[in-house]
């Protein structure tokens, strides 16, 4: 029986740990982004909104280039963090968050947009005029009733960034227990033959992808009905 080494355990740890350090950096950075994008008529709508859903049509590894270079000695934001004190964040844990929350983003903001744009203007307008301020209006009307679009980003977010490659292996590389995801994980063990334990890792990850879909179905249907 094939069991897991502590090489496929650090990595899948490191994994998780990615996608929840990731999904909660994009719930905070996301909501505001999704709220403007929901309710401004600015001709600027359209450039951020293209912004934020770039990762879903071009290839990660271009994004990972360029992150690599942005963030590299000689990038604006690699010279920022050297003088700061903060060294390189390329091919470290830090490096791979930025990566991710770039990468991850309209599987955040979209849907929580969607449901901020599917809630109308009367909700609001009834909650101004019983004198609650924008900020009340938000926290006590919007985001309750956006909270399914709040869930669907949030398993959308955590699911896709356990499943990043390409991004990851250009801005983290492949460093054991700091770097080394369960997908460069399985790719190592395809490269050195290994395709028992290749077949445990990814077979962990189809049955992992399959109950993130379900749930999220699940989820969905349970919304719709009430």
């Amino acid at each position: 029986m094939i069991s897991p080494t502590p090489a496929d355990l650090a990595a899948i740890w490191l994994s998780l740990r990615l996608a929840t350090v990731t999904t909660v950096l994009l719930l905070l950075i996301g909501t505001p982004i999704a709220w403007w994008l929901a309710r401004t008529r600015s001709w600027w709508k359209g450039p951020l909104g293209a912004v934020v859903a770039l990762p879903l049509v071009l290839p990660p590894t271009v994004l990972g280039f360029y992150l690599l270079l942005l963030l590299g000695p000689e990038g604006m934001v690699g010279r920022f963090t050297q003088w700061a004190g903060l060294g390189l964040l390329p091919f470290t844990f830090p490096g791979l968050v930025v990566a991710s929350v770039l990468y991850s983003m309209p599987f955040v903001v979209q849907p929580i947009q969607n449901a901020f744009e599917a809630i109308g203007e009367k909700p609001l307008e009834a909650a101004a005029t019983l004198r609650a301020t924008p900020l009340d209006a938000f926290f006590s009307v919007a985001v309750p009733l956006a909270r399914p679009g709040f869930i669907t980003a949030a398993i959308l977010g955590f699911a896709h960034t356990v499943g990043e490659f390409g991004v990851v292996l250009m801005i983290g590389g492949n460093i054991p227990e700091q770097t080394r995801v369960a997908s460069v994980q399985i790719y190592d063990h395809v490269e050195a033959l290994e395709y028992a334990q290749a077949h445990w890792l990814a077979g962990g990850m189809v049955v992992f992808s399959f109950l993130v879909l379900l749930a999220l179905y699940t989820l969905n249907s349970r919304a719709h009905r009430r």
